[in-house]
């Protein structure tokens, strides 16, 4: 089992930064792909980034590209997500996500994910 806190939302104006955390409770932590993904309003939740155990293998979506950075800090069972150049279409809930134990594929649709945070609210002002 694995409880996931997103943390770090807030308000920003277009051009600026927020760095996200996901802190998980478990003690297969390590040994998972995590992975984030956001809302926003009227439409469906989508990919973001995701990282493999290690933190040698990332993905991420083609609108994020070169502005977003996911990472992970095995000791201290935290996940991040840095977010740079933000435009006001990154505007969303952003949800921090765990596949299954011993999946290892990073993948982008959501139904590979086990285990949710409750979302934090990123809101970029133009």
């Amino acid at each position: 089992q694995v409880a996931l806190v997103e943390s770090g939302g807030g308000l920003v104006q277009a051009g600026g930064s927020l760095r996200l955390s996901c802190s998980a409770s478990g003690r297969t932590f390590g040994s998972r792909v995590m992975g984030w993904f956001r809302q926003a309003p009227g439409k469906e939740r989508e990919f973001v980034a995701a990282i493999n155990w290690s933190g040698g293998n990332t993905e991420y979506a083609d609108s994020v590209k070169g502005r977003f950075t996911i990472s992970r800090d095995g000791a201290k069972n935290t996940v991040y997500l840095q977010m740079n150049t933000l435009k006001p279409e990154d505007t969303a809930v952003y949800y921090c996500a765990a596949r299954p134990f011993g999946s290892q594929q990073l993948i982008t649709t959501s139904s590979g994910y086990a285990y949710w945070g409750q979302g934090t609210q990123v809101t970029v002002s133009s």
